[in-house]
């Protein structure tokens, strides 16, 4: 039952939290199993069941407080301590099940532990894994009749048709019992099988009691909406006994049956890029670790662009910090294969990565979105990806009507509108007839995003060649009876297209995400998020229109070309990072603060730039001072 090195003496300290904490997890379960058959109305039944149960709180509480710190440690060595207290007491078996099953969930929260499947379990290869390795002790049907068993082995085999029992055990203290063995049992440990093997053996095995007219009467439930609440996860499904959810006898019971048989139900569309990305980073250390260079980056680029890249924007709703650090953690995997590392130094990033991976999954398939979490998700969105497009039009359109050029106005409104078609055209072909890759998406983000840098350099640089009085004087004199220059009039009409196409395109793939996550019941509130947010954005471009018009000449000038050269130097940044995303640009890692909403990344090939284009920034805002002088 115990990790056979933490039961003969070998140091605990040479096993890591995760080991240890299972194994909390593992004899914790077998208590709340075992000790209703070893105590009844205050008197043991089973001495020698009752020392166990016994020996292994004292374990647990050993463990516990060998495991690195967490805040909510003492609470929980407090709670295994009254768990042996009512041991010794010889409490009813209900409020040691309570007791233990609560630490187990403790536990598994605290210590962050992978308790569910990466994905559905296949249950025809847990069938043949069960013949081969399980027949022998528990028989072909799970009846522990099988021919060793009847060879005398004490104790007998488990038997699985036992409802009592079985409904005590959850599908995670199955698959513990499957990986670490029980002490004192010829019940061994697997390890030599892989964990999908091993989930496969718990599942085939915890159905094989299952009447297959149960799991009609399930499966009819479930269509019918009927458990999804309760079964929202495969990590709430395999963490809860049937005795938790429900009575014998219930509803439940048949849906359960039917997810016992049929995983698949619970695997969500959202984990599936998540799946590929695990793949692809571990066959990264792989190809890595047997000297194929060229391989492992481009498996570590396909895990970001093909897995992480498509369920961005769900995991952003979500859990914005995990996102970012999925994606720093994933540059910084490409960055270490770029520079040489050791074998072992890409492994332990690799394995750094799945662990993330295994928390975005973990938050993707265990959260839904409520309405009011799906409105102010909506409202957010479309004010952060609109805010630089209304900011960036806004001054443009503020300068023509401010020196009386509204023949310029066309031009202006032609580009964003033709953005704005542009990206509806690109959503019916995305959702309708192509399918966008992750690297297509970064590229024509960080391409476009480089693009309107260019302009928004060029227009900011016209801007403030005109800031000062003389300047604009002779500039009006020029221009009094013509129109903007062919080539100022075209860029202002390139660099609103540019500006609101880059917004647009990341807005329809987030609120394609969000409507899926919200559900039918949380469309409204997405539709009333935008709508809020299309006000708000609107009273936004009217103060700055209002308010800049009235500003002097020079003051307004000097502010606009100011904020259009703070935003290139952003888009530059973010146009970057996207093209490092999509593998087109190295990534060269450097000690700096990362702030995206500002483009800054910490990264040579994006500071480099930022850098050089600050300082062409200055030189030229020189050069007009000189020639102003």
């Amino acid at each position: 039952m115990l990790l056979a090195a933490s039961l003969q003496g070998v140091a605990l300290a040479e096993v890591n939290d995760n080991d240890k904490a299972q194994t909390i997890v593992h004899m914790l379960d077998y208590v709340g199993v075992d000790y209703p058959e070893s105590v009844q109305n205050g008197q043991v039944i089973k001495s020698e069941e009752y020392a166990e149960q016994h020996d292994f709180a004292v374990q647990a509480l050993t463990l516990l407080g060998q495991l690195s710190a967490v805040p909510e440690q003492d609470v929980l060595v407090k709670q295994a301590r009254e768990l042996l207290t009512q041991i010794e007491a010889k409490a009813s078996g209900d409020m040691i099940s309570t007791l233990a099953n609560q630490l187990i969930v403790h536990v598994i929260k605290s210590w962050k532990l992978n308790v569910a499947p990466r994905q559905a379990p296949d249950l025809r290869r847990g069938e043949t894994l069960f013949v081969q390795y399980c027949a022998g002790c528990h028989g072909t049907q799970g009846k522990g009749d099988g021919p060793l068993a009847k060879k005398g082995m004490d104790p007998a085999p488990r038997n699985f048709h036992d409802e009592t029992r079985m409904r005590q055990r959850s599908f995670y203290g199955l698959y513990n019992t499957i990986t670490l063995g029980v002490r004192g049992t010829p019940m061994r440990a697997f390890g030599e099988l892989s964990e999908a093997d091993r989930w496969a053996l718990a599942f085939f095995a915890a159905g094989l009691r299952t009447d297959p007219s149960m799991v009609t009467k399930g499966e009819e439930l479930w269509r019918q909406g009927l458990g999804k609440a309760e079964f929202s996860t495969l990590r709430t499904f395999v963490t809860t006994t049937p005795a938790q959810q429900a009575p014998a006898g219930s509803s439940l019971d048949a849906v359960r049956a039917y997810l016992t048989r049929q995983p698949h139900a619970l695997q969500t569309a959202t984990q599936e890029p998540l799946v590929f990305s695990r793949m692809k980073t571990e066959e990264t250390a792989l190809a890595y670790a047997n000297g194929n260079k060229e391989e492992a980056r481009r498996l570590a680029i396909a895990a970001y662009l093909e897995g992480v890249e498509l369920i961005e924007s769900a995991l952003n709703n979500i859990d914005a910090s995990l996102r970012v650090e999925i994606e720093r953690e994933m540059m910084s995997l490409r960055a270490a294969i770029a520079e040489g590392s050791s074998a072992d130094a890409v492994t332990a990033q690799a394995t750094k990565i799945t662990a993330l991976l295994d928390r975005a999954a973990e938050r993707l398939s265990s959260s839904t979105l409520s309405p009011n979490t799906a409105f102010v998700s909506s409202l957010v969105i479309l004010l952060r990806e609109g805010l630089e497009s209304i900011l960036i039009i806004s001054t443009i359109v503020a300068f023509v009507v401010r020196t009386g050029r509204r023949d310029a106005l066309p031009y202006i409104h032609l580009g964003w509108i033709g953005a704005m078609v542009l990206g509806a055209v690109t959503w019916i072909l995305a959702r309708y007839m192509l399918s966008i890759s992750g690297a297509n998406r970064e590229l024509t983000e960080g391409l476009t995003a480089l693009l309107a840098a260019a302009m928004l350099l060029y227009v900011g640089w016209w801007l403030h060649s005109r800031s000062n009085a003389q300047a604009w004087n002779r500039y009006v004199k020029e221009q009094l009876n013509s129109a903007l220059a062919a080539r100022t009039l075209w860029t202002m009409a390139g660099l609103t297209f540019l500006v609101v196409y880059r917004e647009f395109f990341e807005v329809i793939l987030f609120y394609e995400t969000l409507w899926s996550q919200a559900g039918a019941i949380g469309h409204s509130a997405v539709v009333w998020g935008v709508a809020v947010a299309v006000v708000l954005l609107v009273l936004i471009g009217g103060l700055i229109l209002r308010y800049s018009v009235r500003l002097p000449i020079g003051p307004f000038f000097t502010v606009a070309s100011s904020l259009l050269a703070v935003m290139a130097v952003i888009f530059v940044g973010n146009g970057i990072a996207a093209l490092q995303a999509a593998g087109v640009l190295n990534v060269t890692n450097v000690r700096f603060f990362s702030l995206p909403i500002l483009g800054i990344h910490p990264t040579v090939q994006s500071l480099v730039p930022q850098a050089l284009i600050l300082a062409l920034i200055a030189g030229g805002i020189w050069s007009n001072r000189e020639k102003a002088d």
